[in-house]
């Protein structure tokens, strides 16, 4: 089953230390040729809106803790304008048990994914600003998503694939991705995801609301074994229940990945269900 994103920038690294004892990141510029540009290094600065909506700024990139970054609101409100090309919201995560907001529908869906992704523990929407110094230029720039991992945070940039070769876009995507490897994390540039996968846990979301299904039949579901009986069979478990009742459970064990199956064409009742590693 595909449970994973659509990855076209994604690393780790490691900085090096100041004299000063501090961490800097190593700032490689690579243009769109994939030659490598100017490489300097410098002092990232971030800055972010606390859960108390108290702004604190320019602190260094490399220590600031990560519990700070976990209680972040969004560095910026919605934008809403007349005409404007990009389509906002808010999205209920189960992840979060609250809302999350995007700011535009290739935003919605990556965080569908994260939320959709056993192993993302923690979605933080905007998280903070980014800012240092490139060719004696100050740079700016606030990711979209943060997203905290059992293997370790993830910064995200969302952008359609058609605008991953502007000059512009690849030169900010390219000292971005420096300074989150400078920590030791991931970084992702994620663009449109095959239209199939996404379509089935945009489909499945609508069952991720857990306190909506019957405990005890989704008790009794995840006691049957489910291990490659196709979907439709699995809707016909428990005939003294309501098939309706029985088939939004099931769907609820595959949003919630107790058991999986294959999301790279639409759902049907002969799609097999195979119980997660």
């Amino acid at each position: 089953m595909y449970r994973t994103t659509p990855v076209v920038v994604c690393v780790r690294g490691e900085g090096r230390t100041s004299a000063s004892g501090g961490q800097w990141g190593r700032l490689e510029t690579r243009g769109v040729d994939g030659l490598m540009g100017t490489a300097v290094a410098t002092p990232v600065r971030l800055s972010v809106r606390r859960d108390d909506e108290a702004v604190v700024e320019d602190l260094e990139w490399p220590s600031v803790p990560l519990g700070l970054l976990r209680e972040a609101r969004p560095w910026r409100t919605f934008r809403w304008f007349k005409g404007q090309q990009h389509y906002s919201g808010t999205y209920w995560s189960a992840t979060m048990g609250d809302h999350v907001i995007y700011e535009s529908r290739l935003e919605l869906g990556r965080l569908l994914f994260a939320d959709f992704a056993p192993a993302v523990r923690h979605i933080v929407a905007q998280p903070f600003l980014l800012k240092t110094d490139v060719d004696g230029k100050i740079r700016k720039h606030i990711p979209d998503y943060l997203l905290l991992a059992d293997d370790g945070p993830m910064v995200v940039d969302v952008k359609p694939r058609r605008r991953l070769q502007k000059p512009e876009v690849a030169f900010t995507f390219a000292w971005t991705r420096e300074a989150v490897a400078s920590r030791g994390w991931q970084y992702e540039v994620w663009s449109e995801p095959d239209p199939h996968v996404l379509e089935n846990i945009r489909f499945l979301a609508g069952y991720r609301r857990d306190w909506l299904f019957d405990p005890d039949l989704v008790a009794a579901l995840r006691a049957a074994d489910l291990d490659g009986m196709p979907l439709g069979d699995a809707f016909r478990l428990l005939p003294e229940c309501p098939r309706p009742l029985v088939k939004s459970a099931v769907l609820h064990l595959l949003w919630s990945g107790h058991v999986t199956t294959a999301l790279d064409r639409p759902l049907s009742a002969a799609h097999v269900l195979r119980r997660a590693a």
